[in-house]
């Protein structure tokens, strides 16, 4: 996208000091400087050391002759460290940008140098640019508040959790499988350790048979907190009061939307985020088409996959649920008049963009009211408990 100019006249002629930061483990880069044309001043600080950071800004005034309340425009890139620095610096009276490492050009022509000391010089012009007026050179990050980003840290981590069961799982059943056995991974794995037999008739070997035990153990407290995870979100939809879980009830009342799949969606995107449209939407995810047209070249890339990949993931999986819980709803309608005459491509395709759809079906039901046409509804007490209490409808 091409930069637009729109120049902000409220500190044109107020001395501003611009500061950028390259963020390190060990140590952080500062840049700081005051106007384009003035070689920047580089200083290397502890990481994390806000006290040497607020005499770095000080010292940084003084050297470049600005008044000690001129205002401090700053900017870093999302990652590690997270969003706790610009919150710091909110909170210290300073204006700061967060920024999409992915969004920040790169020159391509040819090899390029790359250090701490290159890369925060470029992002602090950057960042003079932006303020200059030229609105277009990076996505600016959406930060969330400290408890939005809090409440989503159950879902990550029951994520993460049940990533880590399956490479336990995983790592069993190859050690089985070296020596020609399968069988499913549950709890009761050591009684039935002791019964295996390999195609000679001989026992799993001593050392292999203790490592499967100790990779066992592993397994069971790791299923085990899993099921903790999951418990806590079935008692919080079944007794808590909060606007969010409201909306996970309201997504899991449509057929074919579970509990894992609703608290997703709440969690990542519809419970903290003020969305403006659908096209914003669909670029929170990476669901927006990029379309390739050079001369008589017209070509069509994919989706972006620039967004989050959790919500992406489990869309495409909802899509497929979807179609088998919803037959007769209209999106279930328009996919197969669509794609559905046609090869294994051309499905997995459709359901990307039914995907993209379905994002927005939800996103209009949770915030205007309007059910996905000709969507089945089920209570969610149901999905939870496997039947309905006595008396509800």
């Amino acid at each position: 996208m091409p930069a637009t100019h729109d120049r902000d006249h409220s500190t044109a002629s107020t001395p501003t000091l611009y500061l950028a930061f390259e963020l390190g483990w060990t140590t952080w880069k500062l840049a700081f400087a005051d106007a384009p044309a003035r070689a920047p001043r580089q200083v290397t600080i502890p990481a994390r050391d806000t006290d040497a950071l607020r005499r770095e800004i000080a010292r940084a005034r003084r050297r470049l002759g600005l008044p000690d309340d001129a205002p401090v425009r700053s900017v870093f890139e999302a990652g590690r460290d997270g969003f706790w620095l610009h919150r710091y610096l909110i909170h210290h009276g300073h204006e700061n940008l967060v920024v999409d490492p992915a969004s920040i050009e790169v020159n391509r022509r040819a090899r390029r140098a790359k250090s701490d000391g290159l890369d925060v010089v470029k992002l602090l012009a950057m960042l003079q640019r932006h303020h200059g007026g030229e609105r277009g050179l990076w996505a600016v990050v959406n930060v969330p508040a400290p408890e939005d980003e809090d409440r989503r840290a159950p879902q990550r981590e029951l994520m993460a959790l049940k990533a880590e069961r399956t490479e336990h799982s995983n790592r069993i059943k190859g050690l089985l499988a070296h020596l020609g056995l399968a069988f499913v991974v549950d709890g009761r794995l050591p009684e039935r350790l002791a019964a295996l037999r390999q195609w000679d008739g001989r026992p799993v070997p001593e050392h292999t048979a203790a490592r499967l035990l100790r990779e066992f153990e592993r397994w069971k407290l790791v299923d085990a907190q899993v099921r903790d995870r999951e418990n806590a979100q079935r008692r919080a939809v079944r007794d808590d009061a909060a606007p969010h879980v409201e909306q996970v009830r309201r997504l899991m009342d449509l057929k074919g939307v579970g509990p894992v799949g609703a608290w997703l969606l709440v969690q990542e995107i519809f419970g903290w985020r003020r969305i403006k449209n659908r096209r914003e939407l669909a670029s929170l995810v990476g669901l927006v088409p990029t379309p390739y047209q050079s001369g008589s070249s017209h070509r069509e890339q994919g989706i972006s996959k620039a967004g989050n990949r959790r919500v992406r993931w489990m869309l495409v999986e909802l899509a497929w649920m979807w179609l088998q819980y919803q037959p007769r709803s209209a999106l279930s309608r328009w996919y197969h008049e669509r794609f559905g005459s046609g090869n294994a491509r051309a499905r997995k395709v459709g359901i990307v963009a039914l995907a993209r759809k379905l994002l927005v079906a939800f996103w209009k039901y949770l915030e205007f009211g309007e059910a996905p046409e000709g969507a089945e509804m089920v209570p969610w007490r149901k999905k939870l408990n496997g039947r309905l209490p006595a008396g509800t409808g």
